[in-house]
């Protein structure tokens, strides 16, 4: 039973299971922002994936994948606008607003990326999919945007709301595209997960390269990494968040379908509530019915698949 569970629904299992990783990582990258800038975390936490995906696949002995030119070139082209340009402008829109706001902006990115795969690959899903995709989304949007003006949140703020609205838009817009580019390239091809993600991050990280070098501020951002401490935080959480949870981003979109992948992958903000009840914080009403209704539509998505 458990077994057939994890082969039938690894898609959206592993969906889940990367947006669990990204709530927490969300919530460690509002300190780490501080100190550098959104492009020179993007291409270190980049640097930091590629060296564990190079390390896990000489382990495990893979040879260079058999994939078309096409296939390749869809998945490179999905890390530039994915990872290089979306993530940048992900980090720019948590400066500027917070998580929680930040987080609300990327709720727009699923049913963009359905209504892309439907345009673009004729990725067809049926009535209680989309009814499936609308109740996660409204669940999340309704606890994320509730006003609970913690600390943390307070200092994150840069009072520059309309600037993080525009970078949290072009985010959402990134991880749509990039979502769907994945997609086009996994769905008819043999490749292995650790393999997409890693073209996927080499091509991120030679954007970011070319762009910080063009900026010529590599220098004094990364003052903060002669810090042992602050590198091993900053370590530690790229392993989780980038080379974790994109490994399984890449094989929830290799297994379901791109709407229903970036909808489970959207569900970070309801792992914030049990963690929160655990370190002892009031969680509202409102909160819980967010979350009741977040779940009814991952119930759907499991069920209308």
């Amino acid at each position: 039973m458990a077994l057939s569970l994890l082969t039938d629904f690894r898609g959206e299992l592993a969906a889940l299971t990367a947006a669990f990783i990204w709530a927490i990582a969300s919530v460690i990258y509002v300190g780490i922002g501080r100190q550098l800038s959104p492009l020179v975390l993007n291409l270190v936490k980049g640097l930091i994936a590629i060296a564990l995906l190079l390390l896990t696949l000489l382990l495990k002995g893979d040879q260079l994948p058999q994939i078309s030119g096409t296939a390749t070139g869809l998945l490179f082209l999905s890390g530039v606008v994915g990872i290089g340009f979306g993530d940048t402008a992900y980090f720019e829109a948590l400066n500027c607003l917070g998580a929680r706001r930040a987080l609300v902006l990327e709720s727009v990115a699923p049913p963009l990326a359905a209504v892309m795969a439907l345009i673009f690959l004729q990725e067809r899903l049926t009535g209680g999919a989309w009814m499936g995709i609308a109740l996660t989304i409204s669940g999340v949007a309704w606890v994320v945007v509730e006003r609970i003006p913690t600390e943390a949140e307070t200092h994150t703020q840069t009072h520059q709301p309309w600037r993080g609205t525009v970078f949290g838009l072009l985010a959402a817009l990134g991880q749509a595209s990039g979502a769907v580019l994945s997609r086009a390239a996994l769905a008819g091809t043999t490749i292995d997960p650790l393999w997409s993600s890693l073209i996927r991050l080499v091509a991120g990280g030679l954007v970011l390269l070319i762009w910080l070098l063009l900026q010529q501020q590599t220098l004094p951002d990364l003052k903060p990494l002669r810090s042992r401490r602050f590198l091993l935080v900053l370590i530690g959480t790229a392993f989780a968040s980038t080379y974790l949870a994109i490994w399984l981003q890449q094989i929830s979109l290799k297994y379901t379908a791109t709407g229903i992948a970036q909808a489970l992958s959207a569900t970070s903000p309801l792992f914030i509530i049990p963690i929160a009840i655990a370190m002892g914080e009031k969680v509202s009403v409102r909160a819980i019915v967010g979350v009741l209704l977040a779940l009814s539509g991952i119930w759907l998505l499991f069920s209308w698949r």
